[in-house]
């Protein structure tokens, strides 16, 4: 029974959520990954947990763009076989738009 205690949800829950389940937890769970890729993936997830969901989201697109470390990440993450944010950015487009940002939870 529920008892009213069910909490929502706020839109950075949502975005780390969604990036855990298909990108970020398939590298830390993984017995494969390089420590190198965990440790990245590690770091990501402590800058995004730093932001608001507007912030988590230029720096998702930001990441897509390409700074010099994003890149070799990126690089590093397709070598070993894992998903990356330019493969779940259709998905993040249509979940995380200006019109679910400006919807009050």
């Amino acid at each position: 029974m529920n008892n009213g205690s069910y909490k929502k949800l706020t839109k950075e829950q949502e975005i780390l959520n969604f990036l855990n389940k298909n990108v970020f937890s398939p590298i830390l769970n993984s017995d494969t990954a390089s420590q190198k890729l965990k440790i990245g993936a590690r770091q990501t997830k402590m800058k995004m947990r730093h932001k608001d969901a507007s912030g988590m989201i230029l720096f998702f697109w930001s990441s897509i763009a390409g700074t010099s470390r994003s890149k070799s990440f990126a690089v590093q993450m397709k070598k070993e076989g894992f998903v990356r944010f330019e493969e779940v950015m259709d998905e993040f487009r249509l979940k995380f738009n200006d019109e679910w940002l400006r919807n009050v939870n």
